[in-house]
């Protein structure tokens, strides 16, 4: 229970104490140190939950499984790598003028915060504690979006924050209705919202409230999510707030957003399941839905982009859409294809928004059209941005690939008629990056484009990982994706 506690308590105090100090010298490599400090006791948790098994942390309120283990070591990991990045990028916004000492305190105290939510939001047992966690990340990242204090970016916080602060009351209501259900067969009230006991009283809640409190929960952190049309916030937030925030924004929070769902898909499908009226698949042909609208509205929207933020953002909700179809299909092999995809995904668009943080500092603007011949100008950066696309679009052999084509697999093992809206999304999406990319790595270098100091560590670091889990996926992680699997689906592809 140490590593657990540890993982909580880093960015916890990390946070508090930067909301003091976070304007010193020194603040920056503060911020790396105790965002790698939480990485290294994810680790050890991640450890000793494949060792011993599944824990729970005091009066159950903790919950560890195969689940959300990897989830949290993966969340500590982009944290980590994205501070490191974040301490010469914002160090640089704060010598070019757009960053005082306030706002630079404000943004290590709400980066540590942003942490400390996540990790909660993924450790806890409650369900309530769970929406409480996730309506703190939004207010921690609301504080970043608004960070430049630009009219733009005032007006893209106010967006974020009305806009997932509607879907956040729409998914308390529906946990309201979990509730509900739950207090008429679970006999200790007090511990209706926990998690592990309502797995284990799933077939008894009443269908029909479950049906609806599902319903909510999925337009309510579906928005999170960046479904379509609950998208609007998030090509606006990654636009007008700092480079790093995109990181982790896309990385991480849409992540969790995307596990908080699927934990109540689990228990809808057990309580439907038992019902005479509903179709038991009901919350995966929502999810689908959901998701192949996503998937096909953002691959559209990538052609018309001009900002190279807002492309990625969209490429973004385009992925988001591919995991919610994962999920909602159901079945050993798209649920694996699903998770895998959630580790890729978020380790390559985080090492594409450290490329674009440094394209965008050597070309002084985020106007796709003022970024050139990248590769003339600082090769590194260059290099990084196409490897990093070429990896997101699903080139063989990087992860992505191997993700989508597991998921492919399962949908024309299910549903064969819609391997042909997957596969034509697949094209525009690819169509929709690449002539983008071609003029901004390739083109002719304009003047006045200087290269930047870059680390770039961050970058390879990330693409490496999902190369190797293209080629060759290691069994510890490859058991755990399959007992998610048993858990989320009642069956295991291994």
């Amino acid at each position: 229970m140490s590593a657990l506690y540890l993982t909580l308590l880093i960015p916890l105090f990390a946070g508090m104490l930067l909301a003091l100090l976070g304007d010193r010298r020194g603040a920056a490599v503060f911020n790396v140190s105790a965002s790698a400090g939480g990485f290294a006791a994810s680790v050890w948790l991640a450890r000793t939950v494949l060792q011993q098994g599944p824990l729970g942390g005091e009066a159950g309120q903790f919950h560890i499984d195969s689940f959300n283990v990897y989830l949290i070591a993966l969340t500590a990991l982009v944290g980590a790598t994205t501070s490191f990045f974040s301490a010469a990028y914002m160090a640089q916004e704060q010598a070019n003028g757009r960053l005082g000492p306030g706002r630079m305190r404000l943004y290590h105290a709400s980066y540590q915060g942003f942490l400390f939510t996540m990790q909660l939001a993924l450790t806890t047992n409650n369900l309530g504690v769970l929406w409480v966690a996730l309506e703190g990340a939004t207010l921690a990242t609301v504080l970043l979006v608004s960070l430049y204090r630009t009219p733009e970016s005032v007006e893209a916080a106010w967006k974020y924050f009305i806009v997932c602060g509607v879907g956040i009351a729409l998914a308390l209501f529906g946990t309201v209705l979990l509730y509900f259900a739950a207090a008429q067969v679970i006999p200790d009230v007090e511990n209706a919202l926990l998690w592990t006991v309502l797995a284990e009283h799933a077939s008894a809640l009443q269908p029909v409230v479950m049906a609806i409190a599902f319903v909510f929960l999925l337009v309510g952190y579906g928005t999170k999510v960046g479904l379509v049309p609950m998208h609007t916030w998030l090509p606006d937030a990654h636009s007008e707030g700092p480079t790093p925030m995109s990181a982790v924004l896309s990385g991480l929070l849409l992540n969790v957003a995307l596990y908080a769902l699927v934990r109540v898909k689990i228990l809808t499908d057990s309580a439907l399941a038992g019902g005479t009226v509903h179709d038991p698949h009901l919350a995966g042909y929502l999810m689908m839905g959901f998701g192949v609208v996503s998937f096909t509205v953002a691959g559209l929207f990538l052609h018309r982009q001009r900002d190279i933020k807002r492309l990625f953002s969209y490429s973004s909700i385009e992925h988001m859409g591919l995991m919610t179809f994962a999920f909602g299909l159901g079945g050993p092999l798209a649920t694996f294809g699903g998770l895998l995809h959630m580790t890729v995904h978020s380790l390559t668009k985080s090492a594409i928004f450290v490329a674009v943080g440094h394209a965008s500092h050597i070309a002084r603007t985020q106007a796709i059209d003022g970024i050139r011949g990248l590769i003339q100008t600082q090769p590194a950066v260059g290099w990084g941005l196409l490897i990093g696309t070429v990896a997101i679009a699903g080139f063989p052999p990087f992860g992505v690939f191997t993700s989508e084509f597991l998921l492919l697999s399962a949908t024309m093992q299910s549903y064969p008629w819609l391997t042909v809206p997957l596969l034509a999304g697949l094209g525009v999406a690819f169509a929709g990056l690449f002539r983008h990319l071609h003029p901004m790595v390739y083109g002719d270098r304009p003047e006045g484009q200087q290269a930047v100091q870059a680390s770039m560590w961050p970058v390879v670091l990330h693409l490496v990982l999902v190369l190797w889990l293209g080629l060759s996926i290691p069994t510890f992680l490859a058991e755990w994706f399959d007992q998610a699997a048993v858990l989320i689906t009642g069956r295991g592809l291994l």
